[in-house]
């Protein structure tokens, strides 16, 4: 069964300074990407599709180096745009996201509205997925995108109830032809214990 892997980029270098969408992985994200490499369900991927910030194409780079596959960006995978805001503290970043996820079709703040963001990323994993689902796909993107993904697949509504753990870097796992969702989010780097449907 070909499988799509949903894969977050772990943690990042945060500046103010720097617009988000140019933001890198810190010194534990390399560390954790790295890790992430001698993971059983990494060996099968044969196709790698990236955001086009920078932190997701480094995550893919170090997955398309270890796996000797070239990296495809996507523009439209990129994260749900933040721009009007930019870069918010975390205690107010985490209450505009808490909004962003409970009012799906407004505007918070000048954010992107989450079910735009939704079927924009929707609409990737399809048009990606309608060119082959005979080989396993790692997709490299965003937490919020991510879980706006996650739920679409599983049938659910829009909520924070299935956001990643924090910090990042980790993934879900979706059989292509099946059409439903193997298992709900997971740390890249250590097999999980539990299944977290």
């Amino acid at each position: 069964m070909p499988i799509a892997y949903y894969i977050t980029h772990p943690q990042v270098r945060i500046d103010a300074n720097v617009p988000v969408p140019e933001w890198g992985l810190s010194d534990i994200g390399r560390a954790r990407t790295s890790a992430m490499l001698d993971q059983p369900w990494v060996r099968s991927i044969r196709r790698i599709v990236s955001s086009s910030e920078r932190k997701a194409i480094e995550t893919a780079e170090i997955l398309g180096r270890h796996l000797r596959l070239e990296v495809e960006v996507r523009e439209r995978m990129h994260e749900n745009d933040r721009s009007a805001t930019g870069f918010l503290p975390p205690a107010e970043f985490e209450a505009v996201a808490d909004q962003f996820f409970a009012n799906p079709y407004s505007s918070i703040r000048g954010w992107e509205r989450a079910i735009d963001a939704q079927h924009r990323i929707l609409s990737e994993l399809d048009t990606v997925l309608g060119t082959d689902d005979a080989a396993d796909v790692a997709f490299v993107g965003h937490g919020g995108v991510g879980t706006l993904l996650l739920l679409s697949l599983g049938g659910r509504e829009i909520s924070r109830e299935a956001d990643q753990p924090a910090g990042g870097g980790n993934y879900f796992a979706y059989d292509i032809r099946a059409r439903r969702v193997v298992h709900g989010w997971r740390p890249i780097d250590r097999l999980a214990q539990h299944r977290d449907d």
